[in-house]
Formats: structure tokens, sequence, C-alpha cells
């Protein structure tokens, strides 16, 4: 668990940082929307590995989209969402805003899941079939690096969008 949580700690406290201080504002500047949209197409494709890693007995069903696992729904409305809301300009900031929201709560509802389903004193699913392809390179980039980027394009999306920033200024 030590390794496990030396793995994810570093990229979300560089999260966090980027976020709630001075000097992470200026090193990020100001990502574009359009661009942090888009980058969550990247959900579907870790999707269809985790399914496949179900089909290798891997990590357990609960973490797929045919258990409790959503987030694709996130990757497959990332392009409407960007088609829409920026070249269309059809979708107004609050639902671009919404949007993110819900998103952010897949993400989570799929990090709780994967973190209970891993062989852990805290596991509370997948006692069959326990989580353990996070534990293998090149799976690891996914709580590593996947998880914390896509987190961070939400959260600079929700901030800027709460800030004002209108989709029509952006595209």
């Amino acid at each position: 668990m030590a390794r496990f949580l030396l793995l994810i700690l570093p990229p979300l406290v560089l999260v966090i940082l980027t976020m709630t201080t001075d000097s992470g504002r200026k090193l990020t500047g100001q990502p574009d929307l359009k661009w942090l949209t888009l980058l969550h197409i990247i959900r579907i494709p870790v999707e269809i590995v985790l399914f496949w890693l179900f089909l290798n007995h891997a990590v357990p069903r609960i973490m797929t989209f045919e258990g409790r696992n959503l987030d694709i729904l996130a990757g497959i409305s990332a392009p409407f969402i960007y088609y829409f809301g920026f070249v269309k300009n059809q979708l107004g900031n609050k639902v671009i805003l919404v949007w993110n929201f819900i998103c952010i709560v897949l993400l989570l509802n799929i990090v709780v899941i994967a973190v209970l389903s891993m062989p852990f004193p805290i596991q509370q699913f997948g006692f069959n079939q326990p989580d353990i392809a996070l534990f293998y390179f090149p799976f690891v980039w996914l709580p590593g690096c996947l998880v914390p980027m896509v987190i961070f394009a939400h959260v600079f999306s929700i901030r800027q969008l709460l800030k004002g920033r209108t989709v029509a200024l952006l595209s």
C-alpha cells in the first residue's frame, strides 16, 4: 500500500499546488477549455482497457462499464460537448460546468471502486478477482498519470467557467 501511495500522491499534490498557489497558477497559465474538454476522449480507450483487463482476470467486473463504472460516458460525451459548446456555440457555460461536475463525479466513482477493489486491508469489492493490474506497468500510468491529468482538466475547466469566461470568447 505504501508503494501505491508513492505512485498517486506526488501527482495529486502537484495538481493541488498548481490550483492553489500563485506560482502554480502562473506556471499553468490559462489552459484552453476546448482542449481540456477534448482531453476526456482518452477515457474511452481507458475503459476498453479496463474491460480487457477484466476479461484477463486482472480487475473485477465492478471496475468495467458492465459493472458500476460509467466513466466511459464522460469520454463519449466529450466530443459532443466540444462540438456543440465550442464549435457551434449552442451550449452555455452552465451546461459545460454541469457536465464537468458530472464527469468528475464519474471519475471519483471509479477511483473509489478501484481503491476498494485492491488487495489492501480496506478492500470492499472484487474479492474473487481483486484489482491487481494497477500495480504493474503500463497500467500504473492510470492512477499515476491519467487520473491526475483528467482531474486537473476538470478542475481548471470548472475554475475558468466559474470565473465567468464565456465559451464564445474562447472559441
